[in-house]
């Protein structure tokens, strides 16, 4: 996008973004977690299985994920949240977790929420 000085064109790129962040939260479903322990780690803990069967991302119907980080919140589309742990199933990031490590999931760096 070009430099532009000119306040009117600004607002109205910016009202766009506005509108936009408005349906998502008028119009749109959103699943929101707290991970307490992401600034720590680095990552969030993305559930897809609990006591044997599917869950957390597996089953949800939510459109968006939101992550509390601290004081911030990341908004992602639960389809690209899909997208970025299936890469990780199998691997040293698919761990056990939960209460009594009765589940499972995804440690998810939090710099690919971005």
């Amino acid at each position: 996008m070009k430099y532009n000085n000119d306040f009117k064109y600004d607002l109205k790129v910016g009202q766009v973004k506005e509108e936009e962040l408005g349906n998502i939260f008028k119009n749109k479903t959103i699943e929101v977690k707290y991970d307490l322990q992401a600034i720590e780690t680095k990552n969030i803990y993305v559930e897809y299985m609990s006591r044997g069967k599917k869950s957390g991302i597996s089953t949800s119907q939510s459109d968006y994920y939101c992550f509390c980080i601290s004081n911030t919140f990341h908004l992602i589309e639960t389809k690209e949240l899909k997208e970025k742990c299936r890469k990780y199933l199998n691997t040293d990031r698919d761990k056990k977790g939960g209460d009594n490590d009765t589940s499972k999931g995804i440690l998810l760096p939090i710099n690919e929420l971005f």
